[in-house]
């Protein structure tokens, strides 16, 4: 018998849908891989080079204990819902920045121990050897733990900046971590306060308040800036939405809710984009007002855009 034409087209047509429903012996279930997050974002601000790091990540029970410690479990819980995140655990992120001047390599603060550090500098291209300068936002253990390992200097070839206040009041503290990763490089370091500059185009703000002598840094590079906050507010929804809401690791906290109030209106009046470390992965983003707070909002493609 001969297959009629139309006969054979239809067989034709049907047989990749067979096909693709024909079970594959040699087919299986992918292995699953893990939660991952990329450990590095790189864009341009005007000549620089702004690289942010990811040195580390945790995730940290009860939040209510280091958030809005002046607020009741219902207010906390509420700002929570509002946002969608969760009321019983808060992920932490640990972003040191790296920012390249075109004359110098720059690196703010280093995580929580060496092997963070390094692991997401070669995960972006550098070695530890490259940094020219290591400058340190303020002395809390999660800032300076990459400073030093069982080998000494993680930055062998790195000069290093603090601020004069925040060093004169960890070095009459008596504080473990500042005696070993911080008091070895005193004879390096250099000290500076408000207006200070660690590098051409890069300016020192006093932010006090999180610790006694806590630094932010303004870049300024080819007519555009952005801040590196560092610690002035560590939550994207409970440091910015409530400013005023007490937090346990804020030494003075009259004092830090004051700083983060006056910082966030300086960036949502201006439009200035930051660096906040403990902002979620890649830690970069924009501050509008809301209400009697304020509202963070994530960068989207505004920083890979080369202009």
């Amino acid at each position: 018998m001969t297959m009629s034409r139309r006969a054979a087209l239809l067989g034709a047509a049907s047989l990749p849908l067979a096909a693709a429903f024909k079970p594959s012996v040699a087919s299986a279930a992918a292995e699953m891989m893990g939660t991952s997050i990329a450990p590095y974002t790189r864009f341009k601000l005007g000549d620089f080079e702004v690289t942010t790091l990811l040195a580390g990540t945790n995730t940290v029970p009860d939040p209510h204990k280091i958030f809005g410690l002046n607020a009741s479990d219902e207010e906390f819980a509420a700002a929570s819902k509002a946002a969608m995140i969760p009321t019983d655990v808060a992920q932490f992120f640990f972003t040191p920045t790296l920012v390249n001047t075109g004359s110098e390599l720059v690196l703010f603060d280093t995580g929580t121990h060496p092997a963070g550090i390094v692991n997401a500098l070669e995960a972006a291209g550098y070695g530890t050897e490259q940094v020219d300068k290591v400058v340190i936002t303020h002395m809390h253990g999660d800032h300076i733990g990459g400073l030093m390992g069982e080998g000494g200097e993680t930055f062998a070839n790195a000069s290093y900046v603090a601020g004069q206040v925040e060093f004169d009041h960890w070095a009459k503290a008596g504080d473990d971590m500042f005696e070993a990763k911080v008091r070895p490089l005193a004879e390096k370091m250099t000290f500076i306060g408000e207006g200070g500059a660690p590098a051409s185009g890069i300016t020192g703000m006093e932010a006090f308040g999180h610790t006694p002598g806590h630094m932010a840094f303004m870049l300024d590079s080819g007519g555009q800036q952005m801040l590196l906050g560092a610690d002035f507010a560590n939550h994207y929804v409970w440091s910015l939405a409530y400013p005023d809401w007490e937090v346990h690791f804020d030494m003075d906290k009259s004092a830090a809710a004051a700083t983060r109030r006056r910082v966030l209106d300086m960036l949502a009046t201006t439009g200035t984009p930051f660096v906040g470390y403990h902002m979620p992965f890649p830690a970069t983003g924009y501050v509008e007002t809301r209400n009697d707070g304020f509202h963070y909002v994530p960068s989207s493609y505004q920083l890979l855009m080369d202009r």
